[in-house]
């Protein structure tokens, strides 16, 4: 059984633009009422002509002249008014696409190609958006002018224009299988477009790696095969479009043989008079162009259908974090954090914390250590609801997270990850990131704490300096700078450092390390222990092992154990 097409999703996005949708209809309709009116001027020019009665085609060229400015005003309404309808509900339907993939949990990030999703919000929409133009802009007009023309060759000689119909019966049905094949063809091919481009996306962002390995003749031939692999799939729908239009053609010429045949019967037999039949033949020359665009509109239209099923595929993913109904705003907390009984899975196979309960009070400093995979920072990212655990509970202040909304959750919580990302802006910019107004003393406040006012000053332009893709014209610790003084403007109850000095020099790890001091004093912090000096002076220190807290205690405290946490100091942290 055939799925319903998704084109019925796009309606909703069609009832705000009734009114621009409604004036074009009225213009297209204004458009198309001149065509039988077109077909008859050509017959009764001709008629003048073949009378060399010059006044009479004078009054018809008069004629003619008026018709033509009224229908080219209707025409130029009816392509502005559908232009205008069909970018904004492109434009409605990139914003909705967008905002619900930001309501989508990391999980999917993980998992998903960029380039592909890049795809689906450019060039998929955009076909959308075309597809709505063609619809109200060519196919109704089309449908229109065929219904109006035909009325009027009917109107002329009804069996002339019965025999010339025999052959659309046939046509209708080539065009519908021609279109499925197209749907598929086209389906195809913009899925090894995304690919193409999601591997391009991967590429040029890992560039770095690809020269150090010297890869680059390794990427060629993966792009080279995936390059061809979208020719193939581009090709086939390309060539049953050709065949499509060879077929479809042949026909209409048949039926214009049969048309001349029948007409000179017709005039034969005193059914016809020869101006009438020119005026038929012109009728017939109109319906060449919107038989062909309607043709060509299914066939887009088919292609169109591969991306709209594309677009609400994404629509139709569920976010796995949502807010409950009524959820509270979180108020200004103290920094109490209780894990209760907390078992967290990222698939059913493989769990990864275990009856995980752990209480964190207010200004408390917790390190978190353990090898590769025993689940830190698992344990902290639930914290901000990146995931929510299959069981158990997570209060801050007493208050379960689930019930708050994450906005509110969210801006409590300042995180400082081991890779800073920066984005294109300037530097006050990226400080001030999710902060529509801000003062630029409180961003050089912020820098000041976080020891990155100094070298911001240096810059010619200073907090104005425009910050590359990715911040890559600023060093590591720089950045690292930057991402710390985000977090102090935030002004957070609770903190997570994620790894934050690991890349580090040691020159730029003292900056950095005197910067996090700062920064973590009176908080609540959570630190994902590598190598910071930091974990020395932790109130306690967690050794993780999978999914479940093994040790607990103070450097000093762990060290006299000589358990787990000093075979890893012994590794990592003595120096």
């Amino acid at each position: 059984m055939k799925n319903r097409s998704t084109y019925w999703q796009i309606l909703p996005y069609l009832r705000p633009q009734k009114q621009t949708i409604g004036k074009a209809l009225a213009c297209t309709v204004v458009f198309t009422i001149f065509w039988p009116i077109i077909a008859w001027l050509v017959g009764e020019t001709a008629k003048f002509i073949g009378k060399g009665d010059l006044q009479g085609f004078g009054q018809i060229a008069a004629l003619s002249a008026v018709i033509f400015l009224i229908r080219g005003t209707a025409q130029y309404g009816q392509d502005t008014l559908m232009a205008k309808a069909a970018l904004t509900i492109a434009l409605e339907i990139r914003k909705k696409v967008y905002t619900h993939l930001q309501k989508l949990n990391i999980g999917y990030f993980e998992t998903a190609k960029t380039g592909d999703l890049s795809y689906r919000l450019t060039e998929d929409i955009d076909r959308i958006g075309e597809v709505v133009n063609k619809f109200f802009h060519q196919f109704i007009p089309c449908v229109l002018q065929l219904i109006a023309v035909l009325g009027y060759m009917i109107y002329l000689n009804w069996q002339l224009t019965l025999g010339a119909l025999i052959i659309a019966p046939l046509m209708a049905i080539l065009i519908g299988w021609f279109g499925e094949k197209l749907l598929s063809y086209s389906r195809q091919s913009q899925n090894r477009i995304s690919d193409l481009s999601a591997l391009l996306t991967e590429v040029f962002s890992g560039i770095r790696l690809i020269k150090a390995f010297v890869a680059e003749d390794y990427e060629i031939a993966r792009f080279a095969e995936e390059a061809e692999q979208n020719r193939r799939a581009k090709y086939l729908s390309e060539r049953i479009k050709a065949l499509q239009f060879v077929v479809v053609g042949f026909l209409e010429a048949m039926s214009v043989i049969l048309l001349f045949f029948l007409g000179g019967w017709q005039i034969s037999q005193g059914n016809l008079t020869g101006t009438e039949f020119i005026s038929y033949i012109a009728g017939v020359a109109l319906l060449i162009d919107p038989i062909a665009i309607t043709t060509a509109n299914y066939g887009d239209f088919k292609q169109g259908e591969a991306s709209s099923d594309r677009i609400f595929e994404l629509l139709a993913i569920v976010p796995a974090i949502v807010e409950k109904p009524g959820a509270i705003e979180l108020p200004h907390v103290t920094g109490k954090v209780e894990y209760r009984n907390i078992n967290f899975a990222y698939n059913s196979e493989t769990p990864i914390l275990q009856n995980m309960s752990l209480l964190v009070l207010p200004g408390e400093m917790i390190a978190l250590v353990g090898a590769s995979g025993a689940g830190k920072t698992t344990l902290v990212n639930l914290l901000p609801r990146f995931y929510d655990p299959q069981a158990g509970q997570i209060l801050i202040d007493g208050i379960d997270i689930q019930d708050v909304t994450l906005n509110t959750l969210r801006r409590q919580i300042g995180i400082v990850p081991q890779e800073t990302i920066l984005f294109s802006g300037t530097i006050a910019q990226n400080i001030a990131f999710g902060q529509s107004y801000y003062e630029l003393k409180d961003v050089q406040k912020a820098a000041e704490i976080a020891n990155a006012h100094q070298f911001i000053s240096e810059f010619p332009d200073g907090y104005q300096t425009w910050v590359g893709e990715r911040g890559v014209n600023l060093s590591g610790g720089q950045k690292q700078r930057i991402a710390i003084a985000r977090a102090v403007l935030l002004a957070p109850r609770i903190l997570i450092l994620d790894e934050a000095t690991s890349a580090l020099d040691s020159e730029s790890e003292g900056l950095v390390q005197e910067a996090l001091e700062r920064l973590m004093r009176d908080r609540t912090v959570f630190i994902i222990a590598h190598r910071l000096a930091t974990v020395r002076k932790a109130d306690r220190i967690l050794v993780l092992e999978k999914g479940r807290i093994v040790e607990s205690g103070t450097h000093e405290e762990l060290l006299e154990k000589g358990d787990r946490y000093a075979g890893y100091y012994a590794q990592q942290f003595s120096q």
